[in-house]
Order: C-alpha cells, then sequence, then structure tokens
C-alpha cells in the first residue's frame, strides 16, 4: 500500500516540475533574442541526451537480468534528474 502511495505521489511531483520546466521555457521562449534561441538548442539537446541515458539505463539493465519494473525505473532517472536540474536552473534566472 505504501508503495502505491509513494509511487502516486513522484509521479504527482514529475508531473508538476516538468509542467513548471515546460511554463518557465515557454516564457524565456517568448522573451526572444539570443537567451531564447539557446534555451531552445539546450532543449532539444538534452531531450535527445536525456534519452539516450534512458534507454542505455533500460538496456543495462535488462541485460543483467532485473525485471522490467526495475528497468522503467532505472531508465526513468536519468529523465526525472534532467528535469529537476532545468527546474533548479530556471527558477533562479527568474528571480
Amino acid at each position: 500500500m505504501l508503495e502505491v502511495l509513494n509511487l502516486r505521489f513522484e509521479s504527482a511531483r514529475f508531473a508538476n516540475e516538468v509542467q513548471s520546466v515546460i511554463s518557465m521555457r515557454l516564457m524565456r521562449l517568448a522573451q526572444g533574442g539570443p537567451q531564447a534561441k539557446a534555451e531552445a538548442d539546450r532543449m532539444v539537446t538534452e531531450k535527445i541526451d536525456a534519452f539516450a541515458d534512458a534507454e542505455v539505463a533500460l538496456l543495462n539493465s535488462l541485460v543483467h537480468g532485473e525485471g522490467f519494473l526495475i528497468a522503467a525505473e532505472r531508465a526513468y532517472l536519468p529523465v526525472r534528474r534532467r528535469v529537476h536540474a532545468n527546474s533548479r536552473r530556471l527558477s533562479c534566472a527568474t528571480k
């Protein structure tokens, strides 16, 4: 039961943080100029890197015989780290 609650809490937390990052990035892109272009370039590069890292983590987990749920958790970690780092970076930049 506790595991289900933790999973729900983490899902809600992650969704909230993703929405926050999207909002902050949209504000930066709407301002235009060199910062907007740099943010757009960074956004694309980070997504490619995060999903490549997630794929490697997933495959490594499966190759080592871990179950699908553990492999999914390991694949989620690089994406979660990137979102959290962007949230911190963008929230500091908007203050």
